[in-house]
């Protein structure tokens, strides 16, 4: 089946032209939608007064967690600890239960800097566990039933790679950092049926906002979910499944490698971890924190770094490290020039956030097309955060002029829950350097700007490059039908971005979301 999709403004990736022609899920033609008309089509589909552009993919999120948000109590925004908690009990009171409840997102950023306090939560929760991941989900605020749930009490020591915090007594406060948090992350949900139903609604979300690819950074209860889905004929977008570093064994034993799949789930990079979050002030810096003698958190050893990856790429797996602090980055670097150089490997490793990098280090991923995958909302989320606690860091933040100008392969995502998943806000930040609502005035660190061509190439081009879709990401002959139409031309009033809204989602040529 041939059709003729047709639009006043469709950016090809390369060019504008106001035709595509496709067969089946390819397009075969584009052009001059008068010329494309006439050739032997099928049908004809008028997309009027729409910008067309190639569809987004999204090169970090976390499906799971952002499907299991329907199901836990949210307390994004709370003035203070005490209305976290009376949410939680409310919560509570709605949906009673035994097993441990999940949530997030507090904010102590918002809260003064002041850390909670598990007695808070104690006052409205009883016996039940409770565990409140923090906005950059790096900390968890639990009660004291959760400690017990997870084996703390005082005596204690700190794990690897982790903090318990502790009061003037040394009494646990109920907030864990980093790795302290894993022995509750390993409690796996009960929600194995479930889960499928979640993802698929949130599936629908995402292809309502734009998105027509995703690489998914959650765990294998995640990856199951999607197989489901798959195995029905449920699986609307393109999904690159990445592997988390507890999973690496499984997926050795599976043989698993990056790229294998099909049209629709493909197997991704190993996903591992470098250092913490700004947000949590464990992400792990050169220089000290403002006003502090505290570098932030490495998360895993030069050494653990070097021996995972190379683990990792000698049986055909890709790496994606998460470092924020520029110390991670350079760590990360390291690690990956052993392993490329060791292997002869030609497999695409990425830096998950790149937030806070050397100079020096841009040069280094250019020259070995290490992939900085980075997330726009991130920044004016945080430029607050920065300015206070990496004053007088001689460092590159959320630097994307300079990181498209050094030759760095640039991928654009969400980290949603974390953030927003719309990538017409991310495209908005990317342009900017604001948020939605104009501030600051002329943008942060404006100098960091780019273009909405280069914005939309990260956020699909680039983002698909990253999870090793090379047959998406563009409108030229040859490349899959994924694109979507725009209410609003965001080529021509960037600006405009975060308050557009799409049309239409297509996917391999099929309608996937219709506004």
């Amino acid at each position: 089946m041939r059709t003729l999709w047709r639009a006043e403004r469709i950016w090809t990736g390369s060019q504008f032209v106001t035709g595509l022609l496709v067969e089946d899920d390819m397009i075969v033609a584009t052009g001059d939608a008068e010329t494309l008309a006439a050739q032997d089509i099928s049908s004809t589909e008028q997309l009027p007064g729409a910008l067309v552009v190639p569809g987004l993919h999204d090169a970090h999120i976390h499906a799971a967690s952002l499907a299991r948000m329907r199901t836990e109590v949210d307390v994004r925004g709370s003035a203070d600890e005490h209305e976290a908690a009376r949410r939680v009990g409310e919560f509570l009171a709605e949906h009673p239960g035994t097993g441990i409840l999940w949530g997030a997102a507090w904010d102590a950023n918002l809260w003064g800097g002041r850390v909670p306090h598990r007695s808070t939560l104690d006052a409205v929760t009883g016996d039940r566990p409770v565990a409140l991941a923090s906005a950059d989900y790096h900390s968890l605020w639990v009660n004291s039933a959760a400690l017990r749930l997870a084996g703390y009490d005082r005596d204690t020591t700190d794990p690897a790679g982790g903090r318990l915090e502790r009061d003037a007594d040394g009494e646990l406060t109920g907030v864990l950092r980093e790795t302290a948090c894993t022995p509750l992350y390993d409690i796996a949900p009960d929600d194995a049926d479930e889960l499928p139903g979640l993802m698929a609604l949130a599936l629908d979300d995402l292809l309502a906002v734009g998105l027509t690819g995703i690489t998914d950074i959650d765990h294998e209860d995640a990856h199951a979910a999607f197989r489901a889905l798959h195995s029905r004929g449920e699986l609307p977008l393109r999904v690159s499944k990445a592997i988390r570093h507890e999973d690496l064994p499984l997926a050795l034993e599976q043989g698993r490698r990056t790229g294998e799949g099909d049209a629709f789930l493909r197997v991704g990079p190993l996903k591992l971890f470098a250092d913490g979050a700004l947000g949590s002030h464990t992400c792990h810096m050169t220089s000290t924190f403002a006003g502090t003698d505290h570098h932030g958190v490495p998360t895993l050893t030069p050494e653990q770094l070097r021996v995972y990856s190379e683990l990792a790429v000698r049986a055909g797996i890709a790496v994606a490290t998460h470092a924020i602090g520029d110390r991670a980055s350079t760590e990360v670097i390291d690690a990956y020039e052993h392993v490329l150089d060791a292997t002869g490997s030609d497999l695409r490793m990425r830096i998950e956030h790149a937030q806070h990098l050397q100079r020096t280090d841009l040069v280094r991923m250019a020259a070995r097309g290490i992939v900085a995958s980075m997330q726009p909302v991130h920044c004016t989320s945080d430029f607050g955060l920065v300015d206070t606690l990496l004053a007088g860091h001689d460092i590159v933040s959320y630097g994307w002029r300079s990181t498209l100008d050094a030759g760095v392969p640039l991928a654009f995502g969400s980290d949603a829950p974390v953030e927003d998943a719309n990538p017409l806000v991310a495209l908005h930040a990317a342009v900017t350097r604001q948020r939605p609502d104009g501030t600051p005035a002329g943008g942060w660190q404006p100098h960091e700007r780019i273009t909405m061509i280069e914005a939309l190439a990260a956020h699909s081009r680039g983002a698909a490059h990253a999870a090793g879709w090379d047959d998406v990401g563009t409108l030229e002959p040859g490349m899959r039908a994924d694109f979507i139409a725009l209410d609003t031309d965001i080529i021509a009033a960037p600006e405009a971005a975060a308050e557009a809204h799409v049309l239409r989602t297509v996917v391999g040529g099929q309608t996937r979301f219709a506004r």
